[in-house]
């Protein structure tokens, strides 16, 4: 009777609980919320005290004094410190929901294991939900930006996050291949950090190298040898002091041909794997990509050349997946089939 009672004022939500960002989406009104997956916290008599949460924290990512700590709760799309990330999730939806005990849906990636499936539900309902459903999250990808994922025909999904990159063949409104590499947004900061290490003797922080990704990063190299530049801060390595020098695109592309070849690979290896009948429905089809990884330059046509298939970035790429699982939730009669409430729902 208390659930009946507290589920008619709380408004249901959707989570799409990323490596890089959190996204909610309340049943009715749209995506609501879209904050850093990051938590400052310091120690004090050996328990962690949540200062900072979203926005606020990811401010102090390496900037923070011995006593604080600011970390991404999240890895590679699974919960990496489970009181961090409780405490975060707990702190979203109560900026979300003032009252109640909301029933909750969350995207997981595809290659989640039990015990990861096990440890996102359980910090749900420890947060505050009545009840916690999990949606895979190519599903949700493919569901957000459109595709007929119900129809008998096959479509293919790329859905490119912070930490995983998940390749899926849908049929049939369910999973007939499915591949997660641990590639993504991340993986990319990293291959130009290391660049710039190696080729430059500069050392930059996370920020730096996601800002030089969001403004000139390219999966291919430009025409001219050289593409756009953008002048850079880091710490010279030789001198140790602060410098500033110039990157341009062919060299970020060049740092960045690592894990675009990874996500080339995912892609070439589904299409292998997937049965004739829906590997001519993909031909006919193309593949779709989601997620923010999507948005980096030439992605789509770096595909086209090893894939020779019609690549198409979905119209909302960053959202798809908060987007898709929100619509889990409108159409949930149509949709249960996919949706995972586990043994005590």
């Amino acid at each position: 009777m208390f659930n009946i009672i507290s589920g008619m004022f709380s408004s249901d939500m959707a989570i799409d609980l990323g490596t890089a960002n959190t996204l909610i989406y309340v049943k009715g009104k749209g995506i609501v919320l879209n904050e850093p997956s990051v938590v400052a916290y310091h120690v004090r008599d050996g328990r962690k005290q949540v200062l900072e949460v979203g926005e606020d924290a990811k401010l102090m990512l390496g900037r923070t004094p011995g006593s604080i700590e600011a970390i991404r709760p999240m890895r590679d799309g699974v919960i990496a410190d489970f009181d961090v990330a409780e405490a975060m999730i707990k702190h979203f939806i109560r900026k979300v929901n003032k009252r109640g005990k909301p029933k909750i849906i969350v995207c997981v990636p595809h290659g989640a294991t039990p015990v990861e499936k096990k440890a996102i539900r359980e910090s749900v309902l420890a947060a505050g939900a009545r009840k916690a459903g999990l949606i895979a999250e190519p599903i949700a990808a493919a569901i957000g930006a459109g595709l007929p994922i119900t129809e008998p025909t096959g479509s293919m999904v790329v859905d490119i996050g912070g930490g995983t990159t998940e390749v899926a063949v849908l049929s049939l409104g369910d999973i007939v291949y499915a591949r997660s590499v641990r590639v993504g947004g991340d993986r990319m900061d990293e291959a130009i950090i290391s660049y710039l290490r190696r080729q430059h003797n500069l050392l930059v922080g996370e920020a730096t190298a996601e800002r030089i990704k969001t403004s000139i990063g390219s999966a291919r190299m430009p025409e001219d040898g050289r593409g756009q530049a953008m002048e850079i801060r880091g710490r010279d390595l030789l001198t140790g002091v602060p410098k500033e020098t110039e990157v341009t695109q062919a060299q970020v592309a060049e740092a960045l041909a690592e894990p675009v070849q990874q996500i080339c690979e995912a892609v070439m290896t589904a299409l292998e794997a997937t049965p004739p009948d829906l590997a001519a429905d993909i031909v006919d089809r193309g593949v779709m990509l989601t997620g923010g990884g999507a948005l980096l330059g030439d992605l789509d046509l770096a595909l086209r050349e090893q894939t020779g298939l019609a690549i198409t970035v979905a119209d909302d790429a960053l959202n798809c997946v908060a987007l898709g699982t929100g619509k889990s939730l409108e159409f949930e009669r149509r949709l249960q089939h996919v949706i995972d409430y586990g043994n005590h729902n």
